[in-house]
């Protein structure tokens, strides 16, 4: 039941064959069973039964209020949730309980969508593995299943692979069957980074198509609140949901009018499909390489016509998102001295004194490093040079992908990331930061542009670990680009996690599995 998707499983419950009260224990008890990814920051299980006992009261009366009645989600811990804990996976807020809920939390919950808990992440969602987080690092589910855990000479605790981040948790708890769907946030690649490395499918919709109302911002002209599901036709239910005007945020733009479902037959024949040559980028896995080189392939023989383009500027792409990106995070991070919510230090000599050992114990180094690079940025003789240069260059960056799609391009297919998850063990926190400007080469530079793009997993590698792709799409034409991914979903046959083992199932130092333990007692 847990492995279906929202369409199946909301099937299933309003034809009765399992109560949403039921499904929720389901998704509780898997939780449990899969507490060593860490995936979760927050549980809120009295909350999460509540919510699926109101939902399978209006079942039973025949009135769901919608396709998300009853189906268990997360959400990403930077997005604000009433009374409950948001903590960005920093000491500076890991008390801190919001007053009211984000838009989007809303929005499913107006659905009757039960709410399992708050996932773990990056710190600010400043990073490329859900390592940096306060709360501890995320483990990718894929670590524990058949193919990875085969391959490797010792436990797989000692070799398990990092989720991407920073929306870790989420894929996370997508993949391991803990929820149905997860919310995330994505600056730079934040959701479909993870979603490429965990095997699910990430959303990131166009700028002002998903409000950002109660998203604790790191970058507020390119933050976009993003989706992860089992599918491309899941992610497409939850956006006809979470779309449209806000008054909360003034980037909010009207949805456009489009059929709620998907088109069963899509045809590509008429699709143009563009295959930037920037994107052969240093450091790119052969394997990944092979994929694109497949699908690209696979499109061609269907009829689509596929196009080598053109993006001159993607190169300068990561240099001029560091400059936005830290100046940005200088401002944001302002907000947070000890004086209103959040950690204050204990250092009382003066104010000033408080503010600089508040932000020092509430901060990692990753956040500082940001906020005093975004500082330098900002100051009077530099703002010019850096700052105004940058959104020059940003303008740039965007006018390339607008040629592209003005001259009939009508999707890009571009690798999501360079290659399959990194074993944990590698990841060091300096090699985190060289990594999130490597791995956002493919991501990011759509975050600048403000354009829709979707990664969808496509192979597993010979590690066992999953491989995926990223579709790009013109503005505001979300629905169109998820015809294009569900077409490509349906064609590559990647496998469920569920195919490969359960990643619950893991041998105790007596080489026994949990399961086994459980039985023989």
């Amino acid at each position: 039941m847990l492995s279906l998707t929202i369409r199946e499983v909301s099937l299933a419950l309003r034809e009765g064959r399992i109560s949403p009260t039921e499904l929720c224990r389901k998704c509780l008890h898997r939780i449990r069973k899969t507490q060593h990814l860490n995936a979760y920051i927050t549980v809120t299980e009295e909350l999460a039964l509540k919510q699926a006992q109101e939902a399978e009261s209006r079942l039973l009366q025949g009135a769901p209020k919608g396709p998300l009645d009853g189906i268990p989600f997360a959400v990403k811990d930077n997005f604000c949730t009433e009374n409950i804990k948001t903590t960005c996976a920093s000491r500076m807020l890991q008390d801190y309980k919001p007053p009211y809920n984000a838009t989007v939390v809303q929005k499913l919950l107006e659905q009757g969508a039960v709410l399992m808990g708050k996932t773990n992440m990056d710190e600010f969602a400043m990073g490329a593995g859900s390592t940096d987080g306060a709360f501890g690092p995320v483990r990718n589910p894929w670590s524990y299943a058949a193919p990875y855990r085969d391959q490797m000479r010792t436990e797989p605790d000692s070799d398990w692979v990092v989720t991407g981040g920073s929306s870790g948790g989420s894929a996370a708890a997508v993949a391991s069957l803990t929820s149905f769907l997860a919310l995330g946030s994505d600056t730079g690649g934040s959701t479909r980074n993870p979603g490429a490395l965990c095997g699910v499918v990430a959303l990131k919709p166009t700028y002002g198509l998903v409000s950002r109302h109660g998203l604790i911002p790191l970058v507020n002209s390119m933050d976009v609140p993003g989706i992860m599901t089992r599918s491309v036709s899941d992610a497409a239910t939850v956006l006809g949901v979470l779309q449209g005007l806000d008054v909360r945020d003034s980037t909010t733009v009207p949805s456009p009018s489009s059929p709620p479902e998907l088109p069963e037959d899509f045809d590509v024949k008429n699709i143009c499909l563009g295959i930037p040559k920037e994107y052969h980028a240093p450091g790119l896995s052969q394997e990944t390489l092979a994929q694109w080189s497949r699908v690209a392939d696979m499109f061609e023989r269907a009829g689509a016509r596929v196009e080598q383009v053109s993006l001159p500027h993607t190169q300068h792409s990561i240099v001029c998102y560091h400059v936005l990106c830290h100046a940005e995070v200088a401002s944001n991070m302002a907000r947070f001295d000890g004086l209103q919510y959040g950690h204050r230090s204990e250092v009382d000599r003066s104010t000033e004194a408080m503010y600089a050992s508040t932000r020092h114990e509430g901060f990692n180094d990753v956040v500082r490093g940001r906020i005093l690079s975004g500082n330098y940025f900002l100051l009077r003789q530099n703002y010019q040079h850096y700052f105004v240069k940058a959104q020059q260059v940003r303008r740039l960056i965007a006018d390339d992908f607008e040629r592209v799609f003005r001259s009939g391009v009508d999707a890009l297919l571009t690798p999501a990331t360079l290659a399959d998850a990194a074993r944990y063990a590698d990841f060091t926190q300096e090699d985190n930061r060289t990594r999130s400007a490597q791995e956002d080469v493919f991501t990011q530079p759509v975050n600048m542009a403000g354009l829709p793009a979707v990664s969808v997993p496509t192979a597993l590698s010979s590690r066992g670990l999953p491989i995926g792709l990223q579709l790009i799409g013109p503005a505001l034409q979300d629905r169109k680009l998820l015809a294009v991914a569900q077409w490509m979903e349906r064609r590559v046959g990647f496998p469920s996690i569920s195919d490969h083992g359960d990643s619950s199932e893991r041998r105790s130092d007596t080489g026994v599995t949990k399961r086994e333990q459980t039985s023989a007692v």
